[in-house]
C-alpha cells in the first residue's frame, strides 16, 4: 500500500539589506540564492542604489530608513512566521536601532537571527563608518544567534589589532572566543587563510565549544559581493537542515566556485562574482541531505 508522505512546510526567511541595481551584492544576491534553495524570502530594503559603492562613482542613493519600520508593522498584522531573519549592510545608527526592533517584533522562539556586520575589509572601515559605529554594531551582534564577520569587522568590534594574513590559528581562535563573548552561539569568521593556497572560514559552535575550518582554493584578487554570496549560501544550507560546519563548507565551496568562474573570464570585479551558474550545483548539494 502506498503511503502518502506528509507535505513539508516551506521555510521562510526575511532579508534586510540594500538593493544595488548593478553589482551583485546584498539583496540581488541574497534573494536569488535563498529562493533557489527553496526558501520563501521576504525583503526589507534599507536603501536603493544604482550600483554598489565599491569602485563606482556618481551612483544614485535613496535612503529607505523611514520606510523600514512600516514593513515590519504591516507584516505583524499578517501573522507571519519566520524561520530566519538575515541582516546585512546597515548604514546608520538609526538603522541598527530599527532592525533591533524588527528582530523583537518578528522573531519567534525558533527564529534564527543571522547578522553579517558589514562595515569594512582589508583592515579599514568602509567610507562613512566610524569606530563608534563599530561599537554600536558590537552591541547589535549580541541580538544574533549567528554572526558572519570578516576579520576586519571582527577586529573593530573587539578593538583588537588587525593583521594581514596568512594567519596563525592562535590569532584566529582568539578572535572567535572574543566574538562569542558578544552573545551569539555561533560564529563564522570569513577571510581566514593559513597559507597562500587555501582560503575560507573559521567556525565556532559555542554550545559545543568546537572550532572547525572550512577552506577551498584561494584565488588572488579583489572581488566584490563575496561576503553576501557566502552568507546567503550559508543560511540556505542551515535552513535546509545542514549543521553549521557542513553549511560553512558548502558556502565556502559555492563562493570559491563563483570567484573562479569570474576570474577565468576576467570580468570587471566591480560587477560582482558569477554565482548564478553555480546555483544548480549548490541545489544538488542541498538535496543530498
Amino acid at each position: 500500500m502506498h503511503v502518502k508522505e506528509a507535505p513539508v512546510r516551506q521555510k521562510h526567511a526575511a532579508a534586510i539589506h540594500d538593493i544595488s541595481g548593478l553589482g551583485r551584492c546584498s539583496l540581488t544576491v541574497a534573494l536569488p540564492i535563498l529562493s533557489a534553495a527553496g526558501i520563501q524570502t521576504s525583503v526589507i530594503p534599507t536603501a536603493v542604489l544604482s550600483t554598489h559603492t565599491g569602485g563606482f562613482t556618481d551612483y544614485t542613493y535613496r535612503d529607505l530608513t523611514a520606510d523600514m519600520k512600516a514593513f515590519s508593522t504591516h507584516w505583524r498584522t499578517l501573522n507571519l512566521t519566520f524561520d530566519a531573519i538575515y541582516s546585512g549592510y546597515l548604514g546608520s545608527f538609526k538603522q541598527l536601532e530599527i532592525v533591533s526592533e524588527i528582530f523583537s517584533e518578528l522573531k519567534s522562539k525558533d527564529t534564527l537571527i543571522m547578522v553579517d556586520p558589514v562595515m569594512g575589509d582589508h583592515g579599514e572601515l568602509y567610507s562613512g563608518f566610524t569606530k563608534d559605529f563599530a561599537a554600536g554594531m558590537k552591541k547589535f551582534c549580541g541580538r544574533a544567534g549567528i554572526i558572519v564577520p570578516n576579520i576586519t569587522e571582527a577586529c573593530f568590534m573587539l578593538n583588537k589589532p588587525y593583521k594581514e594574513g596568512p594567519y596563525e590559528k592562535e590569532y584566529i581562535e582568539d578572535i572567535l572566543y572574543g566574538l562569542s563573548g558578544l552573545g551569539p552561539d555561533n560564529i563564522v569568521l570569513t577571510g581566514v587563510f593559513f597559507d597562500e593556497s587555501f582560503l575560507g572560514a573559521a567556525i565556532y559552535d559555542k554550545n559545543n565549544n568546537c572550532i572547525d575550518y572550512a577552506l577551498d582554493k584561494r584565488i588572488g584578487g579583489m572581488f566584490h559581493g563575496t561576503g553576501d554570496v557566502f552568507g546567503s549560501a550559508l543560511l540556505a544550507a542551515l535552513l535546509n537542515g545542514f549543521d553549521l560546519y557542513r553549511s560553512a563548507q558548502l558556502a565556502v565551496k559555492f563562493t570559491s566556485g563563483s570567484i573562479e568562474r569570474t576570474y577565468r573570464v576576467a570580468t570587471d570585479p566591480r560587477f560582482g562574482v558569477d554565482f548564478e551558474r553555480g546555483l544548480p550545483e549548490l541545489m544538488k548539494e542541498l538535496m543530498k541531505r
